[in-house]
């Protein structure tokens, strides 16, 4: 079984003690945390290695590093192929920061994208736009309704009824 298929099945097992679920994905998060800010206290450096590698550089056991994997996958410039990873697959930790930190919003993770190694990658208002650009991304937009004896919004000249609004 591929380690990403271990780390899904133990993260997101339903039949767990929800307390014992609790304060396994609350270590999860420091552990993830300090990994973050490992990697973009330097973030041009380029990580390579196996996965058993980079667990042990940043003090992770295999299966805490597949799962974070599989949190920065969409991040990376990359994908690593997280699904069918082993312990000696080579894999990059190579990120596009913007994508990183859009996806930090999404994810509502407060504790990594408020991190204050963010403020010697962007200045606060590149950190403002990429907040709110996230923030849309995510929001629709209902245009105004037009009514049935108003113009045409296509430029006919006519009035809805008779035209697209057949």
């Amino acid at each position: 079984m591929a380690i990403l298929q271990e780390w899904q099945k133990i993260a997101y097992n339903e039949k767990a003690n929800q307390n014992e679920l609790q304060k396994f994905w609350q270590r999860y998060f420091l552990l993830e945390k300090g990994v973050y800010e490992k990697l973009l206290t330097n973030p041009d450096e380029v990580v390579e290695g196996t996965v058993k590698e980079l667990a042990e550089k940043y003090n992770l056991s295999i299966l805490e590093m597949a799962g974070f994997l599989d949190g920065i996958n969409d991040s990376l410039v990359e994908p690593n192929p997280i699904e069918t990873m082993e312990e000696d697959t080579k894999v990059s930790l190579a990120f596009d920061k913007e994508k990183l930190y859009k996806n930090m919003v999404d994810a509502k993770a407060d504790w990594l994208y408020n991190l204050p190694m963010w403020d010697e990658i962007f200045d606060a208002e590149t950190k403002h736009r990429l907040y709110l650009e996230q923030k849309k991304s995510g929001t629709v937009i209902v245009g105004k309704k037009v009514g049935r004896n108003e113009p045409c919004p296509c430029g006919s000249g006519k009035k809805y009824k008779y035209c697209c609004g057949r």
